[in-house]
């Protein structure tokens, strides 16, 4: 045997059965003689002493037991049985709604661990089962115990959980009945009371609105009940924010239940009649709308739980369209902000106690849509821990008309969770005191472990995947099953009337008293005949620009920044060719004026922190910066130790958090809109490590970020930080696909902009923060520069930064040219603007005949500031717009128009650039070249236009 195997813990619990029986017979032998057993044997025995075994939180050694061989091995064999009860005791459970538990077939019986009721009654009951109830007394007690504890309607799956302590606390709870509370006649009544106010809603509106969808919630009626348990537990354990993000199905009774939306704004909503007058002008429910508005089941809420007029607590629905799972890393993102204190400089004090995430996932969309992993493995990340979140899959047993069997490769719909060893109880959704015993261990391992639980909701869906939809067509064997089979409220309302805990008489009145309270709200509802066609009324922020701001910072105040931003402990060891650029950069500021775009933008951040704006930045590298510029965390070299100069600046009034993030561009771009949308007044930015890589995260920016505010009137002035650029790297490093975003752009939906310089980064950053105040905030993307970071072209003078402001088309320095000269107009944007650049030094011919106009502010498009420049121009004959993104991508085909609606009489628009194209970009550096060398020499050369490459007015 090696030398290794003898210096780690032997696993004494690999042998059990005949196995562990010779090893015991051997140590009985090697007490007699040593020498004459087998001599591996004899090594174990040497460094390990008796056989032994690990069993609720004891060892039961040979020696000090005093066993035999026989007894050791009976022991081992119980121990074995015990431990599979817990680990597999959930396969014959009762968890499922139409499964005859009668039928099922015993497992883990004793003869297939050669034993016999007469051995395990020879095993005192605490070396099986330590947390037993007392009257359990010896091992064939505690097996038959243990057997009824994991067959029953609710089932655990805690083996894949690695933390000692968490498994150990988990077996307890549920071995020592901890779980399970003696509920009060008052309790069970209202639960009862809720299931019948739940089941109520939904019958009320089927026969009410008859064919309307409403993804009804009938088959998983204990979800509210639940969710009324976890909110309760929240707030008596000093949880103030409680976030809750789901999907359609049963949205329409979790806003009516937990919300507290009236009943007569849902049934308005049915009835398409007006119903802002039944919106409370008082009380504890906020309602989001945006102008143009988006349908019931999508919608959100807010309200406060208040004790007497103190307010207790706030419970935030997030509005979210049919894309079921992307709201979770947004409600992450709301709770990470709710509990951070931004209020001082340094990191944000974290308190995760402070709130609390509730995910609602479906069956079929837990393990099949990707964005639920991704969110996931956030849970223990510095930058996005949230103190544990509670899963609960609402799990009806199929995806719209695709059953299980199709849907996922796995067991259960919940076994993705345990990648994440993230604890899992299965219950049966028509036990309601099981499923709030779910609900205690849930909420008490949150509390104590501040770490992810999930419940496995199970039980049915009633109707097909909405209400016009027949079911029978493609499941009829389990829809006639589910005609037949009564509602968990008749189920329990029975079991209340059995037990004598209430009468028919009682259940019947609580019935009626449902039914009048739908029937009054109903009646206050308008005629949905009042509603008249209008057309869509547009706040008045949209279109009407942005106000005046000052963004300039005092020249004095940014030669101290610039001091302060390379200040660093003396002890503190920085990789000295680090030292030697940050020291540079600085150096460059302070003797000759000079600004390049990471210094910028370190500038335009430590002015924020004064102004008193908190601060937050996300990407795959954003600390030390993709292209090795930001180093705004420095790392001692010695100890591995970090530092950032913004924690520590001298005047800042608010925090700074600066995170890499995991490799997931959708989990934490919605983390981070979900984060700003909690905390407005912070600037938020997330860095995509190359644009391209954003489109990964799409549906945010198509479903939330551009669109939020006009359907739920849902503010966000996120920043996105989209590095773009033509450089030869290929079609996966160029493009950050900045067509998508001018798509998307209008009604003011953001700011889309592509700079060339540090000073007009600096102010747009600057800029930005200030909006965040404003009822005109917007979110602002920018096409970020690789290369351009480290170019002269990019470098900007400090008197920039103090005196000037945001530009948002900036004239072609250098050319001197006379207005009444110019033949050709050339508007660009982003790098190619400084191609241009570059390529006029090498053009000696006289250049009066063309002006080079860069469009850095591309939406809201400046078509004030162009149409004054072009009318100068009075002997101009073309218009050209250069890009280096291929025709049908950048921004000609939003560009072109605005263009032909501006340019005079008779003077045509034209396009050089690449040819339209199914890749963005050439594979080949050298091709790419040529094609780029092509593009700014056609743009200043005096030459009729090769028609391949443009396009006539």
């Amino acid at each position: 045997m090696s030398e290794g195997t003898l210096k780690r813990k032997f696993p004494w619990e690999d042998f059990h059965g005949p196995n562990l029986g010779y090893v015991m017979e051997q140590y009985d032998q090697y007490k007699v003689d040593p020498n004459s057993i087998d001599i591996e044997l004899k090594e174990i025995f040497d460094n390990w002493g008796s056989p032994s075994i690990q069993t609720n939180q004891m060892t039961i050694s040979a020696d000090n037991e005093h066993l035999s061989a026989d007894k050791m091995t009976k022991i081992a064999e119980a121990v074995n049985l015990v431990t599979n009860i817990r680990r597999h005791g959930h396969l014959n459970a009762a968890i499922y709604p139409f499964e005859d538990c009668s039928e099922k077939n015993e497992f883990l019986l004793l003869e297939e661990y050669d034993l016999t009721e007469e051995d395990l009654k020879d095993i005192p009951a605490h070396l099986l089962c330590k947390d037993a109830p007392a009257h359990v007394t010896n091992g064939l007690e505690a097996y038959k115990y243990l057997k009824e504890v994991y067959k029953s309607s609710i089932a655990f799956e805690f083996s894949h959980v690695h933390n000692y302590e968490e498994k150990t606390w988990l077996v307890k709870m549920v071995e020592s009945g901890s779980i399970f509370k003696d509920l009060s006649k008052e309790k069970r009544t209202s639960i009862l009371k809720r299931l019948t106010e739940v089941e109520g809603f939904e019958q009320y509106l089927h026969r009410t609105f008859v064919g309307q969808k409403r993804f009804s919630i009938e088959g998983l009626d204990m979800l509210v009940p639940i969710l009324d348990e976890l909110i309760s537990s929240a707030v008596q354990v000093g949880t103030d924010t409680i976030n809750i993000g789901m999907a359609h199905r049963g949205r329409l009774n979790v806003l009516a239940h937990v919300l507290g939306k009236p009943y007569e704004i849902i049934f308005s909503e049915f009835q398409h009649a007006p119903n802002k007058e039944l919106v409370p002008s008082e009380g504890s429910i906020g309602i989001n709308y945006g102008w143009s508005g988006d349908v019931k089941y999508h919608l959100g809420a807010n309200k406060q739980i208040k004790d007497e007029n103190t307010v207790r607590a706030k419970v935030t629905l997030a509005n979210n369209p049919s894309h079921l799972e992307f709201i979770d890393p947004i409600v992450e993102g709301y709770t990470r902000s709710a509990q951070e204190d931004r209020s001082e400089k340094g990191y944000p004090k974290l308190n995760v106690s402070d709130a609390m995430a509730i995910l609602i996932h479906g069956d079929a969309a837990f393990p099949g849509e990707g964005i639920v992993a991704e969110t996931l493995n956030l849970n223990k990340l510095t930058g996005y821990q949230t103190g544990g979140t509670i899963h609960i899959i609402a799990n009806n047993m199929i995806g719209f008309t695709t059953e299980s069997r199709d849907s996922r490769s796995t067991k259960y719909a919940s076994d993705l969770a345990k990648g994440y060893e993230i604890p899992i109880v299965h219950v049966n959704a028509d036990d309601p005191e099981a499923c709030l015993a779910a609900v205690l261990i849930a909420m008490e391992y949150r509390n104590k472990f501040k770490s992810d639980f999930l419940i496995d909701l199970i039980g049915y869906r009633r109707f097909g995947h909405n209400e016009m939809d027949e079911p029978s067509m493609t499941q009829p064997k389990l829809y006639e099953k589910v005609r037949k089979h009564p509602t968990v409220r008749e189920l329990y309302g029975n079991k209340l009337e059995n037990e004598g805990v209430l009468k028919s008489e009682d259940i019947k009145n609580i019935i009626e008293e449902v039914e009048t309270t739908l029937e009054k709200a109903f009646q206050k509802v308008p005629d949905k005949n009042v509603a008249q066609a209008h057309e869509i009324k547009l706040p008045e922020f949209v279109n009407s620009g942005l106000p005046d701001l000052k963004t300039a910072v005092d020249k004095a105040n940014l030669l101290k920044l610039n001091e302060e931003i390379v200040n660093w402990p003396e002890n503190f060891k920085v990789f000295p060719k680090l030292q030697r650029i940050l020291e540079k950069r600085a150096k460059e500021l302070s003797e000759n004026g000079k600004v390049d775009w990471s210094l910028g933008e370190a500038l335009a951040f430590a002015s924020i922190l004064e102004d008193g704006t908190p601060i937050r930045l996300t990407g795959q590298d954003s600390q030390r910066g993709t292209f090795a510029h930001r180093h705004i965390v420095i790392h001692d070299i010695e100890n591995g130790e970090t530092y950032s100069p913004l924690h520590r600046l001298t005047d800042a009034k608010a925090s700074f958090a600066v995170h890499n993030s995991p490799l997931s561009e959708g989990s934490v771009l919605g983390f981070e809109y979900g984060y700003n949308v909690f905390a407005p007044e912070t600037l938020v930015l997330w860095e995509a490590q190359f644009g391209d890589f954003a489109n990964a995260a799409q549906v945010f920016f198509d479903q939330f970020i551009a669109a939020g505010r006009a359907k739920w009137g849902q503010k966000s002035g996120l920043v996105m930080l989209l590095p773009h650029g033509f450089e030869g790297q290929g079609p996966e490093h160029s493009s950050a696909r900045l067509e998508r975003y001018l798509q998307l752009a209008a009604e003011d939906s953001w700011t889309v902009a592509n700079l060339t310089s540090a000073a007009q980064y600096f102010h747009i950053l600057r800029r930005q923060a200030d909006l965040l105040k404003r009822e005109e905030v917007r979110p602002l993307v920018i096409m970020t520069p690789k290369s351009l970071l480290r170019k002269q072209q990019s470098v900007s003078d400090i008197n920039e930064l103090s005196e000037g402001e945001f530009k948002p088309v900036v004239e072609q320095p250098g050319l001197g040219h006379t207005p009444e000269k110019v033949k050709r107009l050339v508007l660009c944007s982003g790098k190619v603007s400084i191609d241009l650049a570059d390529k006029l030094k090498t053009i000696e011919d006289n250049t009066d005949w063309v002006h080079i106009l860069r469009v850095e502010e591309l939406y809201p498009f400046p078509k004030k500031i162009i149409s004054s420049i072009i009318e100068s121009m009075t002997s101009l004959e073309e218009i050209i717009w250069v890009q280096e993104e291929p025709q049908n991508m950048g921004a000609w085909l939003f560009i072109d128009p605005r263009l032909r609606d501006i340019a005079p009489e008779g003077v045509p628009v034209r396009y050089i650039g690449r040819r339209r194209r199914q890749s963005p970009a050439e594979g080949d550096p050298n091709i790419h070249k040529k094609d780029q060398e092509r593009i700014v020499t056609e743009a200043l050369t005096q030459k009729v236009l090769d028609q391949s490459f443009v396009n006539s007015k």
